[in-house]
This record gives C-alpha cells, sequence and structure tokens, in this order.
C-alpha cells in the first residue's frame, strides 16, 4: 500500500494584491488585535490582583508597565508568525483573499515571518511610512514586504 507525498504548502499564483484591499485587511486585523491586546491587559489585572505588587515604588512600576507592553507586542506577534507561516494569511486576510508570500508563491518561513512582524511595527508607526513606500516601490510593496522578501497576493474568490 503506497500513499502519495501530501503537499502541505503548494504554490499559488503571485498576483499582487491592491493597495487599498491590504490596508483594509489591516485596519480589520487592527481591530481584531485590539481584542487580542485587552485580553492580554486583563490577564495581566488578574495576575495584578493576585499578587498585589507595590506599584507606588515607581521603578517596579515602570519596569511591569514596561514587561506588559513587552507581552502585548509578543502575543501579537505569535499571533501574525502563527498565522503567516502555517496558513499565508491572517482572520483579516481570509476575509479580503488575501496571502502572504515569499517570491516563489509559499508560506513565508517562522525566521521570514518574524522579519515581516518586526519591520511592520516601524513601517507603520512612523506616520506610515512604510505604507507610504509603496508609492514608489517598483511593485507597489510596503516597506516591510520589501526588506523581509514577502508581498501579499489576491487569492481567487
Amino acid at each position: 500500500m503506497s500513499t502519495s507525498p501530501k503537499i502541505e504548502n503548494p504554490p499559488v499564483t503571485v498576483v499582487p494584491a491592491t493597495r487599498r484591499r491590504r490596508l483594509s485587511s489591516m485596519v480589520y486585523d487592527g481591530l481584531l488585535l485590539l481584542a487580542v491586546a485587552f485580553g492580554v491587559l486583563m490577564l495581566w489585572v488578574f495576575v495584578g490582583g493576585l499578587i498585589q505588587w507595590d506599584t507606588s515604588n515607581v521603578a517596579i512600576g515602570v519596569w511591569i508597565g514596561r514587561v506588559q507592553w513587552l507581552s502585548i507586542i509578543v502575543v501579537l506577534g505569535v499571533y501574525f508568525v502563527w498565522f503567516w507561516h502555517f496558513h499565508g494569511q491572517t482572520l483579516a486576510m481570509r476575509t479580503w483573499h488575501l496571502k502572504v508570500v515569499t517570491a516563489d508563491g509559499r508560506n513565508p518561513s517562522r525566521a521570514r515571518a518574524w522579519l515581516r512582524y518586526l519591520l511592520a511595527w516601524p513601517a507603520v508607526l512612523f506616520f506610515g511610512a512604510g505604507i507610504i513606500w509603496s508609492f514608489i516601490d517598483r511593485d507597489g510593496l510596503f516597506l516591510h514586504d520589501r526588506l523581509s522578501g514577502t508581498l501579499v497576493v489576491r487569492l481567487p474568490g
């Protein structure tokens, strides 16, 4: 009894998505991630109630605040990297029929997905400079896609 090899990640046809569709997906993902960030903060409130940190000490309060922000950034990173690496798309990208792929049409590796995630922060937070970059990029890519070797494509549907 022979079994044929299972193709886990078949290549997709590389048709770049429009800027409008990518931005719409980003806004939708942002709304979803507000809920995720809220959940992480509620977890911190719960843990803080159990531990009862002495926040009257300013140094401890600052340290706790930084750890809380870092935990949110890491949880959001796990969300994006998980979906990009294993599925090629986040929940919002599924709605907009988009997928993150490499030049050969495959899902990004974990390392490439983490690079894309980390590069997206400054690209979006510096007044959208990485988004504005797409107007001068020869392929219309966002800066974090250009630097990470990924692109967002439109799926049929």
